[in-house]
């Protein structure tokens, strides 16, 4: 008997599908399970893609899914044939569900109820170097593009001793760097306190652990002591990724974010001025409806003027559903071509990070693969033997040169 997770989407989907794997498993489930993700229309089509392939792999094996994808089109899942069950956000960390499939009495579309409950408590995650400890879920914002709100309910807060206890286990469990994720982990606490408060608790109550890194973070709900922390604690890793979407102020009033161009930059200079060698990332979105060439153009400067080293970009993808979906779309070829110029810029920043690498000395989490990571979250691949023989390990690492986006470095021994 065995569970195998196929998890498509975010850091959050990733530790959920582990506790998926060991609570499915300990109700003696035979199975696989796709965890998807409905963030953009693309990750729903690889998802149905990967459910049929594997369904084509191994036909007699029960195929179960779950996710936002269930919770965005749950007709859509519902009706494959490939699809055996179909388990909704709201009961994919409980027993029931998986205890009823198991053992044959489960409908096939079991309830899928949007809001789940905090992930509970994991000892490790196989095969990974760093523990992943969830702080909030859902979301409370409208942005037009998004459909995540209606897969994953609003925002809920874990509290401070939960997050605190699923810490200490990982810190027990010699994990050398933790990582707080959420949907919108920069909300956490709007009932009473803020996201900086949780994490001077943590780098108080898990001393043991040496590095702890964010996820992203919305701009506008950095707070003042997360603010002093990132820029002045030596635990909290110096590498920032914000969920910017964009870098032109009428196309983020369009998007109906929160914060405007001025202040991300603001933002930047100010924990840079601060924290110098801190390093920066951005989720931004290419074609975003109503998008002119000069909207991209204030969006494509950002990178430079921001300094952003690390950066995922999506070319737009209209969510039925959505608002932005409405609106007057830019041409796909379009929106691919600027997603391509946004990532060659991002390229140029972060060539220019690595390079002013070269003959430091760092501390890198070596891991499983061939290497690991700075503190500011620049990759150094290591020879085979030092990542075989030190991971999870920090180590100090001569960086030695740069090349495909990453450093190259020798382990100090």
């Amino acid at each position: 008997m065995s569970v195998e997770v196929v998890t498509f989407g975010c850091r959050l989907n990733g530790l959920e599908s582990e506790a998926i794997r060991r609570r499915a498993g300990a109700e003696g489930l035979d199975a696989v399970v796709v965890h998807t993700c409905a963030v953009t229309a693309e990750a729903g089509r690889q998802a149905r893609q990967a459910i049929r392939r594997l369904k084509r792999e191994a036909p007699g094996r029960a195929l179960v899914v779950t996710g936002c994808g269930v919770e965005v089109e749950p007709a859509l899942y519902a009706a494959m044939p490939e699809v055996d069950h179909v388990v909704g956000n709201g009961d994919k960390l409980k027993p029931e569900p998986w205890r009823g499939i198991a053992a044959g009495t489960a409908a096939r579309r079991v309830a899928a109820a949007a809001g789940e409950g905090g992930t509970p408590p994991l000892e490790g995650f196989p095969g990974r170097t760093r523990g992943f400890v969830q702080v909030q879920g859902g979301c409370d914002h409208a942005c037009t593009f998004c459909i995540i709100p209606k897969g994953r309910g609003p925002s809920r807060s874990l509290p401070v001793p939960e997050v605190v206890a699923g810490a200490g286990i990982l810190a027990a469990a010699g994990y050398q760097e933790l990582v707080l994720t959420g949907v919108d982990i920069a909300s956490w606490g709007r009932d009473g306190g803020r996201l900086g408060d949780l994490v001077a608790a943590l780098l108080d109550a898990v001393p043991g652990v040496p590095r702890l890194r964010l996820s992203s973070l919305d701009p506008a709900a950095i707070d003042p002591t997360l603010e002093d922390l990132l820029a002045t604690h030596p635990r909290l890793m110096p590498h920032v990724h914000l969920s910017l979407q964009a870098g032109d102020d009428l196309v983020l009033k369009r998007m109906r974010r929160r914060h405007r161009r001025a202040e991300a930059l603001a933002l930047c200079a100010r924990l840079r001025a601060r924290r110098p060698g801190i390093a920066f990332g951005a989720d931004l979105i290419a074609g975003f409806p109503t998008e002119d060439e000069a909207m991209f153009g204030r969006s494509l400067a950002l990178v430079e003027e921001a300094g952003l080293a690390f950066l995922h970009v999506f070319p737009y993808s209209p969510r039925p559903g959505t608002p932005a979906s409405r609106m007057p779309q830019v041409e796909k070829a379009i929106r691919k071509e600027r997603a391509a110029r946004l990532r060659a810029a991002g390229r140029v920043v972060l060539d220019r990070l690595l390079l002013g690498e070269v003959g430091r000395v760092r501390p890198v989490l070596v891991e499983r693969g061939g290497g690991g990571h700075t503190p500011a979250f620049a990759f150094v691949r290591l020879s085979d033997a030092d990542a075989a023989a030190l991971a999870g390990t920090i180590q100090d690492v001569q960086v030695t040169g740069t090349g495909d986006g990453c450093l190259t470095g020798r382990v100090l021994r």
